[in-house]
């Protein structure tokens, strides 16, 4: 990756000309490969094939988005820049919010995979506060996640969440989009204006004409994706294996069993999902369950939410292709608030008979 989005040598590996092995990259896939190794060998020792489970049931869910997400980043890097312009808007503008914040509902993808997409976009061009925007949109808003949740807890509740979360991914990106402009955070490094003349749809036929494809071109994708893509996903490794180890050994039944439609209920609800990182997948059913058995649809709101806004790989991935903690740390103390308001909202009108 170029600019701000590329790693400093020592993350590279390459110090004097000698390569570096990456520890947390390759440390953390081989935890992963041992975990699984534990699950399919029909290992069974109390604690360790606890971990082996947790780890083979998060990558079985997350598997999939990780692929596309390599293999989006890796198409992402034969599309001009301008295109990202054109199709997002203008990054300082509310209507490129709006853009933003469709293309994260409408996206199917995991909030593992969302986060390769939106480090990419950012390297391609888009503001921080269109890539804010699309990070909360996103996760867990995917149409296969909508369908199945519309399964579980119903149409109504389903459709209050989705707009909930595009209203609080819109306002969050609108308060980031303030503070770039008054300069608490800096303008992305990788801006560029598009030309007032540029024809996209021209400029596609164009290259479409010129095109030629060829056998290593799938491959090649391939490798772009996972080489650009190393940034992200050495703490989407990283975080899986936290993930697994809270999975494996904190019980999600607790959860589940007493957090009620309770002011204390919400607080804890937001305890919980900030120490239990699971990914969108994982979190559904247990978001759904929130509000089925607990009869809590602000609790189960809260639980999707709060978990993608106080999910520690996020905070982590998107300090590194910012290149600032402050950015970072300020996603939870944006957003939080915000969830909080909302799902206590929910409660009440649950408890109302609405």
């Amino acid at each position: 990756m170029s600019s701000c989005c590329s790693m400093n040598k020592d993350e590279q590996g390459q110090i004097d000309g000698k390569k570096r092995l990456d520890l947390l990259l390759w440390g953390s896939l081989s935890l992963l490969a041992v975990g699984l190794i534990i699950h399919f060998s029909g290992f069974n020792v109390p604690y360790i094939s606890d971990f082996g489970h947790a780890v083979a049931g998060l990558l079985s869910v997350m598997w999939w988005g990780i692929l596309f997400g390599i293999v989006a980043v890796g198409v992402m890097s034969y599309i001009p820049r301008e295109y990202f312009n054109a199709l997002l808007g203008r990054g300082d503008s509310f209507g490129g919010l709006l853009r933003a914040a469709g293309a994260g509902l409408l996206l199917d993808l995991c909030s593992h995979g969302i986060l390769m997409v939106g480090a990419k976009l950012y390297e391609r061009g888009a503001s921080l506060a269109q890539v804010m925007t699309f990070l909360i949109a996103s996760p867990w808003n995917s149409l296969t996640l909508t369908f199945i949740l519309i399964g579980l807890i119903g149409f109504k509740w389903t459709f209050t969440f989705i707009i909930g979360s595009a209203v609080i991914a819109v306002l969050t990106g609108y308060i980031y989009l303030q503070l770039t402009k008054r300069g608490v955070f800096p303008v992305n490094p990788n801006q560029q204006d598009t030309a007032a003349d540029f024809d996209i749809k021209a400029d596609f036929k164009a290259r479409m004409k010129a095109f030629k494809f060829t056998r290593a071109l799938p491959l090649n994708i391939v490798k772009d994706g996972w080489n650009e893509g190393k940034m992200v996903i050495r703490w989407l490794f990283f975080g899986t294996v936290l993930a697994a180890l809270i999975r494996a050994y904190v019980p999600t039944d607790i959860m589940v069993d007493y957090f009620g439609p309770s002011l204390l209920g919400l607080v804890l609800t937001l305890a919980a999902t900030t120490i239990i990182e699971v990914c969108s997948e994982g979190s559904t059913p247990i978001g759904a369950d929130l509000v089925t058995r607990a009869g809590a649809p602000g609790n189960g709101f809260t639980f999707l939410m709060a978990g993608v806004a106080t999910d520690y790989t996020e905070i982590l991935v998107i300090k590194e292709f910012t290149k600032k903690w402050a950015i970072a740390l300020s996603l939870p103390l944006i957003t939080v608030p915000q969830v909080l308001l909302l799902g206590w909202i929910m409660n009440q009108v649950a408890a109302g008979g609405g």
